[in-house]
């Protein structure tokens, strides 16, 4: 029985060669480590993303290192018009529209005229009476003045009786008056007549000065009023300015007022036309404050007027410390100063393209205020990456931030 039971044992050496437990457990720890070892690699050749704030690739003046102000406005014509009529009728010719160039003088328009027409002729008809009256008060006066000779030499010589020559003495009198009266007659006759002729004027709406149509405010069969009383009558025909005459005018902050000086270079720059800066120096500082929003009125004139110019034009002036060189007038293609950054050794920045941070070299100009003007190896237009992280390598994927 014994015999049997330890031929059923199983000797320490087999259990060995078999793989018993305790081998097994030696074996987990290498197996750990293998695991953690390709985690490590996969984390670190795994492409890796980064959130970042981007800014454009944009043209720089050189100015903003000498622009000690800015301020915003608009343009506006400094001589302007609008055309309107101390008479109250129909408009019945229009000779302009929108954009149309005048010349002083130039007839615009013309209002019904026939009532105005009608009281003209009668007052050349009245000048023309009074003319005939003069002429029949001298004819009586010459006529009175030779009696009144008459009489006296007949009367000195008691020819006649006293009475005749007091008769002709009236007479000659009353001749005097008549023609004096007739002249003064004449006088009204010719002030009424200008009269007629300066309202028949009311009816033709001349141009003051050469100028450049901006608005058309009434149509022909409409009621031209000089105060536009009722819902139906206009008050002005069309409204004109002077286009050699626009100027920006901005409003300047009371504590910055002293900033400011007439004859001060500027730079004007224009929403409508970005990509160019015109000259301007100050032509008037406003003397007075507006109390509501504390700020002074400046109007600054162009140095040169570009045809491109219109009025009410949304305007930025910059107030420089000192007029521009010729060579600091043409802008240069710059990015923030913080999206260079120094790698191997050499300026580059961090080109944003399909999601992807791309490495560009760059070759760095000047510092304009916080941009630097950049050479060569960018251009207007494209994004760059802002204060790249130090870790930021060639290729990796980036999203921009929200906000």
């Amino acid at each position: 029985m014994s015999d049997s039971l330890h031929t059923l044992r199983i000797a320490n050496d087999d259990k060995a060669a078999s793989g018993g437990p305790r081998r097994r457990r030696r074996r987990w720890p290498w197996i750990l480590a293998v695991l953690i070892l390709l985690a490590g690699a996969g984390w670190f050749f795994a492409p890796r993303s980064f959130v970042v704030q981007a800014a454009t690739v944009s043209l720089a003046y050189p100015s903003r290192t000498i622009t000690t102000l800015t301020a915003s406005g608009y343009i506006v014509a400094q001589r302007k018009a609008a055309l309107a009529t101390k008479a109250t009728a129909q408009l019945v010719w229009l000779g302009v529209e929108e954009g149309s160039r005048v010349k002083k003088g130039d007839i615009l328009a013309r209002l019904e005229s026939a009532d105005v027409e009608a009281s003209r002729k009668l007052a050349v008809n009245e000048q023309t009476a009074a003319r005939f009256q003069i002429a029949a008060a001298e004819a009586e006066l010459a006529d009175a003045k030779l009696l009144h000779a008459r009489m006296k030499k007949l009367t000195a010589g008691n020819y006649v009786a006293r009475s005749d020559f007091d008769t002709a003495q009236a007479r000659l009198d009353k001749a005097e008056a008549a023609l004096s009266q007739a002249k003064a007659t004449l006088a009204a006759r010719n002030e009424s007549l200008h009269r007629a002729e300066a309202e028949r004027g009311y009816t033709n709406l001349e141009a003051p000065f050469d100028a450049v149509v901006l608005t058309k405010n009434a149509d022909i069969g409409d009621i031209i009023s000089p105060f536009g009383a009722s819902s139906t009558s206009k008050a002005a025909v069309v409204t004109i300015a002077d286009m050699g005459s626009l100027a920006a005018e901005v409003d300047v902050s009371e504590s910055s007022i002293e900033k400011v000086a007439v004859g001060q270079p500027c730079e004007i720059i224009l929403d409508a036309i970005p990509g160019e800066r015109f000259p301007g120096a100050v032509h008037m500082i406003v003397p007075t404050a507006d109390r509501t929003k504390a700020t002074v009125l400046v109007k600054v004139r162009f140095t040169t007027l570009d045809p491109r110019v219109l009025p009410e034009m949304s305007a930025k002036v910059a107030f420089l410390s000192r007029p521009l060189a010729a060579s600091e007038t043409t802008p240069r293609v710059a990015v923030p100063a913080s999206a260079v950054t120094n790698r191997d050794g050499g300026d580059a920045v961090f080109v944003l393209k399909d999601g992807k941070a791309v490495l560009v070299p760059v070759t760095l100009g000047e510092t304009l205020g916080d941009m630097r003007a950049a050479s060569a190896g960018l251009d207007v237009g494209q994004k760059v990456i802002v204060s790249p992280p130090a870790t930021l390598q060639n290729g990796d994927a980036v999203a921009l931030a929200e906000g």
